[in-house]
């Protein structure tokens, strides 16, 4: 196969790897697309891995948000379904034959569209890391993901923004007036009674008040708020996307990693962890099916 570049360029970072002997030879560098400026996005790349990109007949692709209307090049999405052959179908040359932008992928539900870019790379190499070719794929975070995957294909999925309502009910709303000043280790008990909450909950535009008035009858403390707000948002996700079928595998930090699994046997379901480096991997994997 042709000498790999695999790109991962986000919003805030751009990290690049290679394949080596012993694994991966990776870079990075504090150089998220909001920080490029407009037509800079080559030089940029060139400086933190021009040796890599120099070699005879490589192939560079490229994921994240350097897809986007305010990255190098705009890739558009790849409509659900769709694999390996949709996506290599979609590319966005930027130098063709040598570096692309491979698309992220959109989906509608009642007419409004869903999208995401990056995760799409992320979820095909955790499975092919895990051997599976279905599974429901969870990648918690500040916009979280719930990733249907059947025969090798990705056929719909849906966003949340807990970690983002979180942040903004933690800090800046009459909930953070009961709350201790810093998060801290996660009081299991409180993080169970929010996530059972939410469950058995309509919304969380109601059960969020909860946290208030636990408190103000003094049964939830400071320190013990902010777990239990942290159950209340992701058993909201939890009551509203359950896994269709199939094993479930989570892809994300390893703080969020262990409370998804958490509330997740408190329904009953079992979820294991991906491996590490799956955007290397799917970025690998695609360059093969190329």
């Amino acid at each position: 196969m042709r000498p790999l570049v695999l790109v991962d360029w986000g919003t805030s970072s751009l990290r690049v790897a290679r394949a080596s002997g012993s694994g991966w030879d990776e870079r990075s560098a504090d150089q998220g697309i909001l920080k490029v400026a407009p037509g800079a996005f080559e030089a940029v790349l060139r400086q933190l891995c021009g040796d890599w990109l120099d070699a005879p007949n490589s192939l560079c692709l490229m994921s994240g948000m350097v897809g986007s209307r305010q990255g190098w090049k705009e890739a558009p999405y790849c409509a659900c379904p769709g694999g390996f052959s949709e996506l290599a179908q979609r590319l966005s040359w930027v130098l063709p034959g040598r570096i692309a932008v491979v698309p992220g992928m959109s989906c509608e539900h009642d007419g409004v569209p869903d999208v995401m870019r990056g995760e799409e790379v992320q979820v095909f190499g955790a499975l092919a890391q895990l051997g599976l070719h279905s599974a429901t794929v969870v990648l918690p975070g500040t916009h979280s993901k719930w990733v249907q995957v059947r025969d090798g294909r990705i056929v719909d999925f849906q966003t949340f923004m807990t970690g983002e309502f979180y942040a903004l009910l933690r800090q800046h709303s009459i909930l953070a007036r009961t709350m201790a000043a810093e998060d801290g280790e996660l009081d299991r008990p409180a993080f169970e009674q929010g996530v059972q909450h939410a469950l058995g909950s309509r919304s969380l535009l109601g059960s969020a008040f909860s946290a208030r008035t636990l408190a103000l009858f003094d049964r939830l403390g400071p320190s013990a708020s902010p777990s239990y707000l942290s159950g209340l948002v992701i058993g909201e996700e939890l009551r509203a996307q359950a896994p269709h079928s199939g094993p479930v595998v989570l892809m994300g930090s390893p703080t969020l990693t262990p409370r998804y699994q958490h509330a997740l046997a408190l329904r009953g379901l079992s979820a294991q962890a991906a491996p590490a480096q799956a955007t290397w991997h799917g970025l690998t994997a695609l360059a093969r099916f190329l």
